[in-house]
């Protein structure tokens, strides 16, 4: 009897069960991590070892004594959380942060939406001249920005005053004057990024489709709100996550336009709060707390938004 060999499997048909393809390149399931391991060692060094060692000194007694050496580090467990969340201040500023900075965020989101449409209702040159000034006020610094709007608002020689005809009303000096004011400069100096990204998402969205919606009797709202709103969904939820993290850690603004928080601290947010507890009452382990606590509530807020739209079925 003469040896007969098995036919080979047709073309473009799998290989037969429990064995697997063989890489063309011999590549190993390692390799991609080699090319991400430079930014992997920039992001440890730049990123995990800080909150490591933030995490650290929470957990430690750490002030101005043991800076110097004149007393020993003691571990304090939770106690400087619970010296905390005990202090009524604490609970004070936690709330009026968050307020703060939805109010921030919605405003922001607002503007910068309610912009993006309007540059594709504009012609080219209108256009170019509404994206060159909202890319002025984005790239301005936060301190040049906040020191420019309290002049604007000076109740003095501030020309908002008198256009409003509001005599020497001073913005500063009430607390809710002087959020809603760094509120209107956060504002103005956070949208142009919103509005730029929405903008491009929207040159995105296929024109057959606003063009039936506008054909099937829809107004430009409805369109907006049913059509294009839900196309943009994945950029809308990348910029809110970036404007909640910015507004809620803002410092440079209230610090600036408030003289360090306000009179008696009434205008102060965890990023002021924590400066004053770690660099003015030199009790750096209270403000490496406050800063565990803003780095744990971001990443709840995030991780609840991301979860809400996984479940609509939106990817990121």
């Amino acid at each position: 009897m003469t040896a007969t060999t098995a036919p080979a499997p047709p073309a473009g048909k799998a290989p037969p069960a429990g064995r697997r393809p063989r890489s063309r390149t011999g590549a190993s399931g390692w390799t991609p991590w080699l090319y991400l391991l430079p930014a992997l060692a920039v992001l440890g060094a730049l990123l995990v070892y800080p909150v490591y060692q933030l995490g650290l000194i929470s957990f430690l007694e750490y002030t101005q004594a043991q800076v110097s050496g004149g007393e020993p580090t003691s571990f304090q467990g939770l106690g400087n959380y619970t010296a905390l969340f005990t202090d009524p201040q604490f609970r004070q500023v936690l709330l009026a942060t968050v307020v703060f900075a939805a109010a921030c965020v919605a405003g922001t989101l607002v503007v910068g939406c309610a912009l993006a449409v309007l540059l594709t209702r504009i012609r080219a040159l209108p256009r170019l001249a509404l994206m060159l000034a909202a890319l002025g006020a984005w790239a301005t610094p936060a301190v040049t920005g906040s020191t420019v709007w309290v002049f604007l608002f000076d109740a003095d020689f501030g020309p908002v005053n008198r256009l409003l005809g509001l005599g020497d009303f001073s913005w500063t000096y009430g607390r809710y004057s002087a959020f809603a004011l760094v509120l209107l400069e956060v504002v103005w100096c956070s949208f142009p990024f919103v509005m730029v990204t929405v903008y491009a998402g929207i040159r995105a969205v296929p024109t057959e489709v606003l063009e039936a919606a506008a054909l099937d009797g829809a107004s430009q709202w409805r369109i907006w709100r049913s059509v294009t709103a839900p196309l943009l969904r994945p950029i809308l939820a990348v910029v809110t996550i970036q404007s909640v993290i910015w507004d809620f850690k803002v410092f440079t603004q209230i610090y600036v336009m408030t003289n360090g928080g306000g009179i008696a601290g009434q205008n102060l947010v965890l990023n002021v709060y924590a400066y004053q507890k770690a660099f003015a009452s030199s009790q750096y382990s209270l403000g490496a707390a406050i800063g565990v606590v803003m780095l744990l509530l971001l990443l709840a807020v995030t991780l609840v938004y991301l979860r809400i739209l996984r479940r609509q079925g939106e990817e990121l």
